[in-house]
């Protein structure tokens, strides 16, 4: 079996450095803008924008940036704009969220909050935003800016949808959908979006924008299922999911479709005993033994699948073979 031109092995089996391949020099130009753009005249702002800079993870959401253009076209200072402003926007979404959720670590290191406290990480993270929106007015990238800002507004609004369903447990399938097309999808859509507009072709910014939102869907799909295991095969699970009431797939699927007391002991597990590590243990296993992880591995590879579908008929290149490779990692990845 071959998606596109390239043997399933292979995606599977690709690594992040192979998937980057066609557009490793642009990555390369990418990380030495991005680092100008960071620069303050405040000390303490650089060094913690250092920090952050060092610490940075696989950088997936420019690669959707660069590979997109190339495979539509060629790549070009707007498309280093475009991957300039997506960047921006997640750091300071992670340096907040961070404080949001109280967290010490950020990708195995302290996060900013842990190390210079809550007041001057929410600054930093304001300072990021404001970065996005200068370098909007300075480039006259207006039209950038639109999509960026709808993202920001998208995930703000997944985020409060989702604190307030989990403080009812009342979310259904419909809504968990609405959650994380906001708060996760919108993210990678911005980045697909982005990478048309940046070679003007209007005629893929809607294919494209789909295109990453169902992309984004199956990553926090595969996000859901980490704190299981994989199906099949469990490794070992976390449950830290159900330890701070988020209502996940696996969970609302079992919610929805196990056994009345299978329901009803899931609920007060949830509400009342998310803190027991036993209790925890013993939901992990309700959701597991009753399907929950069987079924968002179906729907992972559903969303996967329709996403793929709408790329086909673009012209091969060894930039589709990557983002293909890229859709593939998002979804077999180990961590």
């Amino acid at each position: 079996m071959q998606l596109g031109r390239i043997p399933i092995i292979f995606v599977v089996m690709a690594s992040v450095k192979q998937i980057m391949a066609p557009v490793t020099s642009e990555m390369m130009e990418f990380e030495n803008r991005f680092r100008v753009s960071m620069k303050s005249k405040v000390p303490m702002l650089n060094k913690i924008t250092h920090y952050i800079i060092r610490r940075k993870g696989k950088q997936m959401r420019p690669m959707f940036i660069f590979l997109t253009a190339k495979m539509l076209g060629n790549v070009n200072d707007k498309t280093y704009d475009g991957a300039t402003l997506v960047e921006l926007l997640h750091t300071a979404s992670l340096v907040h969220d961070d404080v949001v959720d109280d967290a010490n670590e950020r990708r195995g290191f302290f996060s900013v909050n842990a190390l210079w406290k809550n007041k001057i990480a929410v600054l930093v993270g304001d300072y990021m935003l404001s970065k996005v929106l200068l370098l909007s007015i300075e480039k006259n990238n207006s039209n950038l800016l639109e999509v960026v800002a709808r993202a920001v507004k998208e995930m703000s609004e997944g985020e409060l949808l989702q604190i307030e369903k989990a403080r009812k447990l009342d979310i259904t399938e419909e809504v968990y959908f609405d959650v994380i097309r906001k708060k996760t999808a919108s993210l990678i859509s911005t980045c697909c979006e982005l990478g048309a507009l940046s070679v003007d072709r209007l005629d893929q910014r809607e294919n494209m924008r789909v295109f990453g939102e169902l992309i984004g869907i199956a990553f926090q799909l595969k996000d859901d299922i980490f704190d299981y295991g994989e199906p099949g095969q469990i490794g070992k699970p976390t449950g830290l999911d159900i330890r701070e009431r988020k209502m996940t797939l696996p969970l609302i699927y079992v919610l929805n479709n196990g056994p009345k007391e299978v329901r009803k002991e899931l609920i007060n597990i949830v509400k009342n005993q998310n803190e027991n590590p036993k209790k925890v243990k013993r939901a992990v296993k309700l959701v597991i033994d009753h399907g929950g992880i069987e079924y968002a591995h179906k729907r992972m590879l559903e969303y996967k699948e329709k996403a793929l579908d709408l790329i086909k008929d673009i012209p091969h290149s060894d930039s589709k073979e990557s983002i293909i490779g890229l859709v593939e990692y998002t979804t077999t990845r180990k961590k």
